[in-house]
């Protein structure tokens, strides 16, 4: 997610024009008299999650890299007045042209996430890390002979496996500590080791439990190594989520027995295995190289979301808007994205489709990422070099050139031309390239962290074309045109309908847009009664039945917009009225003022019905047009053939908004119905036990079933309930159970 200033504002600011305070800049944020008002974006707008952030100068270069357990907390400090922030920090706020973030699950990830980048761009407001020793890691010397065990902050051993980083460090001691009693292997150096083996005598930890001193022979070197097998199946999350799922049942067990001191006890050791065992989705072996591509998409338009893994970790991210130019599917617009992402690397765009249109909002890729390693010789020089860093030091140079075709390409869905696809990015590695989808794994949670960065952004695009009051004016002025109305539709109800198959709990949703904003408080929802009070009608009478009630109520119908003042002092003064005016109820619990246009949720068939209510209704004055989602075409009363939008124009986002918010709150509406009609209490069809009856007996028993053990005199000893309805519930509750 990013949010950028423009350059026009920026050299306005830079010439000492601040805007003035008191208004909100084109995100819909309060301004602050500075340039942070050319990026600032609502506090609604940023999610409350964990995640990374990036501060960008007027340049595009990254001058601070900082980590949010919760992102929107965190950021909403930079925008305080500037004399309550540091002065290094007034520094860097004002040196920004443009803020972006990118969310993650844990705050782990966001920790590790940002060292990564911090290496990868060397921000300038940055405190710079000199070496490893920032983070603790969990080692384990798997190439020895008798493996161990220690916390360690330095990563430079070739023998050694690493666990983490992991973001504290007494939880992790903590943590070990515990995991050495159920699996006591060997924490000492190998002089201690080598000490007890020469005297024959163990540590204090083989006194304590919390070793099985190989160095003495109380176990085998073949049964110690196990064990370290198994400390790094909890580790790995392999058996860690069933070693957890023992020790809470241990403490419900303590608990139900009263023995809470040793239920507090187990409580504290999950709390802290929960730290060893945390996953990381951001971290992986060090021979994954992947691009993950996250995509959130509608008929019209699509965002995407690309984490770039290098050597087990994110070394980039980069994200695109694309247009749907023709009616692609999702297969074939991932198949689209990748021919013309990775073309761009190719320097060949003779095979780029025209059927969508990519334009990139954001790129976050280092220097060292530039197409460095192209050809399949550059690669492996790189890789060469990589690997003799490794070699040397215990990781991976950050810095390193990479490849910019990986092995793997990961996508939500298998894209169409897969096998093409595949054959072409080969050629363009000088190796193997797999395009497949992820199910479970880390990768599956990479993934998922991709398509949720993708839906910020879809969500962002979508919002900034609501807070552009130029765009607002042109979408309404394109549904004029192409509606054949005189002026914009500046109110707009939308209408749908909703039920299960069978027609079921049906409901209705109306929802208002006024200046293209939609406005909640106006909404109103129905429920479709029938000609038998049943509902259960077919669409086209459940949309008429909708309508007219909606326009019969009120005395909406012919609404002169006029005052009715002068009406009722010429009646009391016993004057004749020529042409009485017609007003609206304007209480609270009444229809507002009359729309410009009707929209409903489908093709002709809809709108003829609907158009047949207001006439019914005898409102002439009011457009009515459909949008079908199959085509997205806009049909009109009386017309054969539908009005076909050009795609991305205003006015076809202004619709499709409409159409997709009714449609979100009628089935917001069915389901809260359809609830609660599965919820019926077994006194429901009682006779004579209403409300207020099924009240008191709930709070004198508690629940049915305790009402089902109690005889019809227990029933006596509720207030208001007698010797004959007693016996009713009696019968009635009992006759449900077939007795």
């Amino acid at each position: 997610m990013s949010v950028d200033g423009s350059d026009a504002v920026g050299s306005a600011l830079s010439d000492g024009n601040a805007p003035s305070c008191g208004g909100v800049n084109k995100n819909g944020a309060p301004l602050l008299g500075d340039s942070r008002d050319l990026f600032r974006p609502k506090t609604s707008d940023i999610p409350a999650q964990p995640g990374v952030y990036k501060w960008r100068d007027g340049e595009g270069r990254v001058i601070y890299v900082g980590k949010a357990k919760n992102l929107r907390n965190r950021l909403t400090n930079y925008f305080q007045p500037l004399y309550q922030l540091h002065p290094r920090t007034q520094t860097m706020v004002l040196t920004a042209r443009s803020l972006e973030w990118t969310v993650v699950g844990t705050e782990l990830e966001s920790l590790t996430l940002e060292y990564t980048w911090i290496k990868e761009f060397d921000p300038r407001f940055n405190v710079v890390f000199r070496d490893d020793k920032t983070y603790p890691y969990l080692a384990i010397s798997s190439a020895e002979h008798v493996p161990r065990v220690w916390v360690t902050r330095s990563r430079k051993r070739r023998d050694t496996r690493y666990f983490g980083p992991y973001a504290k460090v007494w939880d992790l001691r903590h943590s070990l500590d515990r995991l050495l009693k159920t699996f006591p292997v060997r924490t000492c150096s190998q002089n201690v080791y080598h000490k007890a083996e020469v005297t024959r005598r163990p540590c204090l930890l083989a006194s304590i439990g919390k070793c099985s001193a190989p160095c003495v022979g109380r176990i085998s070197a073949a049964e110690h190594r196990k064990m370290c097998e198994q400390l790094v199946g909890v580790l790995t999350g392999r058996i860690g989520k069933s070693y957890i799922a023992q020790l809470t049942r241990e403490m419900k067990e303590a608990s139900a027995e009263l023995e809470f001191e040793k239920a507090a006890r187990l409580r504290d050791q999950i709390q802290m295995l929960s730290t060893v065992v945390e996953q990381n989705a951001v971290v992986f072996d060090s021979d994954v190289d992947a691009d993950f591509f996250g995509v959130e998409s509608d008929e019209l338009e699509a965002s995407v979301h690309a984490f770039y893994v290098r050597a087990g970790s994110i070394r980039g991210e980069r994200n695109w808007s694309v247009e749907r130019v023709e009616d692609v599917t999702d297969e074939e617009l991932i198949a689209d994205l990748i021919v013309q992402v990775y073309s761009e690397t190719a320097g060949d765009t003779s095979n780029v489709s025209q059927s969508t249109v990519v334009t990139e909002q954001r790129n976050a890729i280092g220097s060292t990422q530039t197409v460095t390693a192209t050809d399949a010789l550059a690669r492996a020089q790189a890789t060469r070099e990589r690997n003799e860093r490794q070699g040397q030091t215990g990781r991976a140079d950050l810095l390193a050139p990479i490849s910019p075709v990986p092995r793997e390409v990961i996508v939500p869905i298998e894209p169409a031309r897969r096998e093409e696809l595949e054959s072409w990015l080969s050629g363009l590695r000088g190796g193997a390239v797999n395009i497949r989808t992820a199910s479970r794994g880390g990768k599956k949670q990479l993934l998922d962290r991709a398509n949720d960065n993708a839906r910020q952004a879809m969500q962002r695009s979508k919002m900034s074309r609501i807070s552009d009051m130029g765009a607002r004016t042109t979408a309404m002025n394109d549904v004029a045109k192409a509606l054949g109305l005189e002026q914009a539709p500046l109110r707009i109800e939308c209408y749908d309908i909703s039920n299960t198959v069978g027609g079921a709990f049906q409901v209705a949703s109306m929802v208002v847009f006024e200046d293209a904003i939609a406005k909640k408080s106006e909404y109103r929802r129905f429920a479709i009664r029938g000609a038998d009070g049943q509902g259960a009608l077919d669409d086209l009478s459940a949309l008429y039945e909708t309508l007219t009630r909606r326009f019969r109520h009120g005395n909406i119908a012919g609404d002169s917009g006029e005052s009715m003042d002068n009406e009722r002092r010429a009646s009391e003064q016993g004057e004749q009225v020529e042409k009485p005016s017609v007003q609206q109820n304007v209480d609270r619990h009444h229809f507002a003022y009359k729309p410009n246009l009707v929209v409903v949720d489908g093709g002709k068939p809809q709108v003829m019905a609907a158009a047949k209510a207001l006439e019914d209704c005898g409102v002439d004055d009011v457009a009515v047009c459909g949008l079908a989602k199959r085509l997205e075409e806009v049909w009109v009363p009386d017309d054969d053939y539908p009005i076909i939008l050009k795609r991305q124009s205003e006015g076809m986002y202004l619709l499709q908004r409409v159409r997709d918010e009714s449609h979100r709150f009628a089935i917001t509406y069915h389901r809260q119905t359809r609830r609660k009609g599965a919820l019926r209490s077994a006194l429901d069809d009682i006779p004579g036990v209403g409300e207020a009856y099924q009240k008191r007996l709930l709070n004198h028993f508690g629940s049915v079933r305790a009402m089902r053990e109690a005889n019809a005199e227990d029933f006596e000893q509720v207030k208001g309930v007698g010797k004959a309805k007693a016996e009713a519930i009696y019968q009635a509750l009992h006759a449900r159970d077939g007795r």
